[in-house]
């Protein structure tokens, strides 16, 4: 993972962290006038993490564990709590928020299989073992297989213009009202994030970002960068970075307008 303040933002309001340890990776854009969104992205990528790693480690061991969707929703609200909290005990801090995207990966064997519903048509299928959960409009992306494919959904007016047939894409991508979300943590006392579940295949790549990426590169860019530096075969980290670093290098080169932020995960 990766983060650069672009070339036209004087300080970066862009957090991601994650604990490979748990397979929890997270990624938040901030918004908010002097230093709060920064100080939202980071407290929220922080008490996400804090609250998945204290669910993880305090569970008796002949108690099965929670569902992974519900240790995503908790720890998302979780991060809405402390940033919405902030911004009321904090004059300078009113009104801040972020968006939050994350993956949390949980492999078969570490699923309570009493709590995964089963259907005649999934028995022979394994249950889903990544888990995408999503507030606001940074973005993740599946690469497999050389095509690349936009998993969540963007929480703004134009995303929604968009869904609804209102808009073209082109005119979404030149939409003046692209900055306006609809659901982001901290402005409001309760959130409802969307939470999707997923199968990963050897060799998946997936990419979280923050939309000063996707505001410079469309996804045919991203999907030839990505190509270009994951080739099909067992992925290195070194290959990893030099990935995100490059995705950072070919959005400043297009413009840098705002924080650029990638995160990469690929599936062995």
């Amino acid at each position: 993972m990766l983060t650069d303040v672009g070339r036209s933002r004087s300080h970066n309001e862009d957090a991601c962290a994650s604990c490979p340890e748990i397979g929890a990776f997270v990624l938040c854009d901030g918004m908010g006038g002097a230093a709060a969104g920064e100080v939202a992205s980071r407290l929220a990528a922080n008490q996400f993490l804090a609250h998945l790693n204290t669910v993880s480690v305090s569970r008796p061991p002949p108690r099965p564990p929670p569902r992974p969707q519900t240790r995503l929703h908790t720890a998302i609200l979780a991060a809405n709590h402390a940033v919405h909290r902030l911004s009321l005990a904090q004059p300078d801090h009113a009104g801040m928020g972020t968006t939050l995207i994350a993956l949390l990966h949980v492999p078969p064997l570490q699923q309570d299989r009493r709590a995964t519903p089963r259907t005649r048509t999934s028995r022979s299928l394994p249950p889903p073992d990544l888990f995408l959960a999503n507030v606001g409009d940074s973005r993740c992306y599946r690469l497999r297989a050389g095509a690349l494919l936009q998993l969540s959904s963007d929480h703004s007016f134009v995303g929604e213009q968009l869904r609804a047939g209102y808009i073209t894409e082109d005119q979404a991508a030149h939409s003046p009202m692209r900055n306006y979300i609809t659901r982001a943590i901290g402005p409001a006392g309760r959130v409802e994030p969307d939470i999707t579940s997923y199968r990963t295949c050897p060799g998946d790549v997936y990419l979280l970002c923050s939309d000063g990426l996707t505001r410079e590169l469309d996804d045919l860019r991203l999907a030839e960068l990505l190509s270009r530096h994951l080739p099909a075969r067992p992925i290195t980290e070194a290959e990893l970075d030099q990935a995100c670093a490059a995705l950072i290098h070919a959005a400043n080169q297009h413009g840098g307008r705002d924080n650029i932020t990638v995160l990469l995960l690929a599936i062995l």
